[in-house]
């Protein structure tokens, strides 16, 4: 079985956020498909089940849980697919609970994705535990179905930030089971100069301590920063270890638009 490893909204290997690519006729066993990104032990791998040549279906898993949207590895996917297995411009993945995700790539590679919008709530009675595990000043906290979001004053916070990760990993965990809800992960965002926004993504209770880079919860961070900004083109930028850059672009009809480019770093084969 062929396996693709693609990093994920980079013009550069060995940075962003790497997913790994399965596509398959039929989907694996789910315990198959988990242990498979345990082996992996990236941040997602995605399975990707074709339809016909335009039309997919996908999953993802981090090393411990699968999970219910994930926007570096769509692109991965997405990128692996108009690369070896489609002569199609668009493609479009139907994804349970949320649709169809109409994609697209331009001639310069660049992966064109529409997602819902997933809105995020300011709140006002914020967890006081956000500052035990935050050690910088924040101005907002926000609540989607994905993440709280905490609003910092300035970049540099966003930058110097270092969460304490064993409380936020207890505390979403206690959170998860007292709503049998999949566990909330933690962003932090801040208006940047170079950049719209930057933000960073924590996520230890699903297996991931910092997300290199996060396309998922950028369908409420970029709304957030295009009502503060008066823009519907947003430039985002991930500031983790690897880094990554989205091109973000608020639509109609609670639909937003993220974009990068992706680099194909490995094709392996799997003996299963």
């Amino acid at each position: 079985m062929k396996m693709y490893q693609v990093d994920a909204f980079t013009t550069e290997l060995f940075k962003g956020n790497p997913a790994a690519v399965i596509v398959t006729e039929q989907w694996l066993d789910e315990a198959l498909m988990q242990n498979i990104a345990l082996e992996n032990n990236l941040a997602e791998t995605a399975f990707v089940k074709v339809i016909d040549a335009e039309n997919y279906e996908i999953r993802w898993f981090t090393p411990t849980t699968e999970v219910s949207f994930c926007g570096h590895a769509t692109l991965a996917s997405s990128f692996v697919l108009f690369k070896d297995y489609t002569a199609a411009l668009t493609l479009q993945f139907h994804v349970k609970d949320l649709g169809i995700f109409v994609v697209s790539q331009d001639a310069d590679g660049k992966i064109k994705m529409n997602f819902p919008v997933r809105r995020a709530e300011k709140i006002q009675q914020y967890p006081e535990i956000l500052k035990q595990i935050l050690s910088k000043p924040f101005k907002n906290v926000y609540l989607n179905r994905q993440a709280y979001i905490v609003e910092y004053e300035n970049s540099q916070d966003v930058l110097d930030e270092k969460p304490d990760l064993a409380l936020l990993k207890q505390w979403s965990k206690m959170q998860s089971l007292e709503t049998k809800e999949t566990a909330l992960d933690l962003a932090i965002t801040a208006q940047a100069t170079t950049y719209d926004c930057m933000s960073r993504y924590f996520a230890p209770a699903n297996g991931i301590d910092e997300d290199p880079v996060t396309g998922s919860i950028y369908t409420a961070i970029v709304p957030l920063w295009a009502d503060k900004l008066g823009k519907k083109e947003i430039l985002a930028y991930q500031a983790s270890t690897r880094g990554g850059k989205l091109y973000c672009e608020l639509l109609e009809n609670e639909r937003i638009e993220i974009s990068g480019y992706a680099q194909l770093y490995m094709q392996a084969e799997l003996y299963l």
